[in-house]
């Protein structure tokens, strides 16, 4: 197998496996048996299950974000525009977290935090580089930082609900909080000058 195959042999494996079972009940013995590989082989395309984990984050934020900024229909209005991403941003953050990370993952292991702040900041960066590429975003510098203090403050409160949410209807009840309650004032304050 060339290396493009196996990488991705493993990623498919531990993605079934890691919906089948969590993270934390998956272990590399396991990927590698499913993916038909010798468990060094692992360690040779990647440092960690965790690492795993992360490159198959990546793998589906981009998608999933390139989708976004694309087949998102354009409001006319900025402000519109704007809270339409932010909240589909955030609906992608959740999905994450829900079914690719799992809430076992994130509130018991010692290295959660960490994790989720590396990915959300990666996370931050692909979406200021995919938003800056839309046409109507102004370019101004001025403007990035408010974009940036947009998003960032968005995610910030998004994976708060990782470590807040008890159940699906209080994740709900979180959203349209975000939603009513604080997104509009955030856009506001990134588009006005």
């Amino acid at each position: 197998m060339e290396a493009d195959k196996i990488k991705e042999s493993i990623k498919r494996a531990a993605q079934d496996l890691f919906r089948k079972f969590g993270y934390h009940k998956t272990s590399v013995n396991e990927i590698a048996k499913r993916a038909k590989i010798a468990k060094a082989t692992i360690y040779k395309y990647f440092a960690s299950k965790e690492d795993v984990l992360h490159s198959l984050l990546m793998d589906y934020i981009r998608v999933s974000v390139d989708d976004l900024i694309h087949n998102s229909p354009h409001e006319k209005d900025e402000e519109a525009h704007l809270t339409l991403l932010i909240m589909k941003t955030c609906r992608l953050s959740y999905t994450v977290c829900n079914e690719f990370i799992g809430w076992d993952f994130i509130r018991e292991s010692t290295n959660s935090q960490d994790f989720l702040k590396n990915l959300s900041n990666e996370l931050e960066d692909l979406l200021m580089a995919s938003f800056t590429q839309l046409d109507g975003i102004r370019k101004t510098e001025n403007y990035q930082q408010r974009l940036r203090f947009l998003i960032k403050c968005s995610k910030s409160i998004v994976f708060s609900f990782a470590f807040t949410s008890v159940s699906d209807s209080d994740v709900r009840k979180n959203f349209v909080s975000f939603q009513k309650e604080i997104l509009p004032y955030l856009v506001k304050a990134a588009i006005t000058i």
